[in-house]
């Protein structure tokens, strides 16, 4: 499994801030890069590693530790991993995030394999990388710090026995600062990729990969059901597609909602009426393993969200001329959720022995 072999070439677990902040990403540190890109020689193809935060060794295991290290919270209780669990499909089991205190957040989890391909971040697309959109769930809600405050902390992580020396080893002497943390996570995360599904061993050839019942779900997604438009094979999202992302309004969260407390979401970010009631598409791989679904997390069964999609929607101003109904047998939707099981991640996350102090 290319995960796997990918794993044992970083040699870490397979599976699994004070200071310089105005220093260059990357001076100071180990700037051997791996010998295996993550994702390279696959249907995916080799994910992208910003030149300023070069994927090394050192750096990927330090930020595995701290993606499943809740010490990194405001009060010691949530950490990036409580919103992406293996049981959840690495998505999120409640309809909605929650963050320290047990503070509802305003949207769902959503699933993270193949993260580091992706173009912008969060639902609403606010965030233009990896190490941004860390900075900013460690910031705000999702782990509470506060971004005033995140110095404060990485200098709090730096001085555990055990992150001290990692940090030295890989940044040098900007050690743990807030920037050192968030590339650290980010560099992580560009490792989480999924390529090796049923789906992808049968494009690969092996025709007994998928079931008759897929392949008839396979045909239907890529022609009368109309899903290969938005979920474009093989990332299956056509966010992937361009630098900006792809947005688009199907009416979840509007139904029975006063237009004044309608999430916006992408038009938070562009002000653009365009963009009202608008959010990314998101990758269908592993969505067999990682309900509810949507950015509100409103729907909770697979084939009720196929239903959904291939149907006419909920009617509201911009709602995407691309919702319609499909004319789908149950059968034929039956065949769809199917053949989406073939998309499922074989791999798993894995805690790896956190340093002590």
């Amino acid at each position: 499994m290319r995960y796997t072999s990918l794993f044992c070439a970083l040699a870490v677990v397979v599976f699994s801030a004070c200071g310089q902040e105005g220093s260059t990403p990357g001076d100071g540190q180990d700037q051997a890069s791996t010998t295996t890109v993550p994702g390279e020689g696959g249907p995916l193809g080799a994910v992208p590693v910003p030149a300023e935060n070069p994927l090394t060794e050192a750096k990927v295991a330090l930020g595995q530790q701290l993606f499943f290290d809740s010490r990194l919270s405001v009060d010691g209780s949530r950490s990036c991993y409580s919103c992406h669990q293996n049981e959840n499909g690495n998505g999120g089991a409640l309809q909605k995030a929650v963050g320290p205190g047990g503070r509802q957040l305003p949207r769902h989890s959503p699933v993270i394999w193949n993260v580091g391909y992706m173009p912008r971040f969060y639902w609403d697309g606010r965030s233009g990388s990896l190490e941004a959109q860390a900075r900013g769930a460690w910031g705000g809600g999702n782990m509470g710090v506060g971004a005033e405050y995140l110095p404060l902390k990485a200098a709090e992580i730096g001085a555990i026995p055990g992150y001290s020396e990692q940090f030295e080893a890989v940044f040098g002497a900007r050690g743990a600062t807030a920037g050192t943390i968030v590339e650290a996570i980010a560099s992580y995360e560009r490792t989480l990729v999924c390529d090796d599904t049923r789906y992808d061993r049968f494009m690969a050839g092996e025709g007994a990969a998928l079931t008759e019942q897929q392949q008839f779900g396979l045909e239907l997604f890529n022609g009368k059901a109309g899903c290969a438009t938005c979920h474009t094979p093989p990332f299956f999202s056509a966010q992937f597609a361009t630098d900006d992302g792809m947005y688009y309004n199907v009416g979840i969260g509007v139904a029975g909602v006063p237009e004044s407390q309608v999430d916006v979401g992408r038009m938070s970010v562009t002000e653009s009426d365009g963009d009202w009631a608008a959010f990314k598409v998101p990758s269908l791989r592993n969505i067999a393993e990682s309900s509810p679904y949507f950015h509100d997390g409103s729907v909770s069964d697979l084939e009720q969200a196929v239903r959904y999609m291939a149907g006419p929607g909920v009617a509201n101003k911009n709602l995407s001329p691309l919702i319609m109904d499909r004319g789908l047998t149950d059968d034929e939707v039956r065949a769809l959720v199917v053949f989406l099981g073939s998309l499922s991640c074989p791999a798993e996350l894995i805690r790896p022995e956190l340093p002590g102090g």
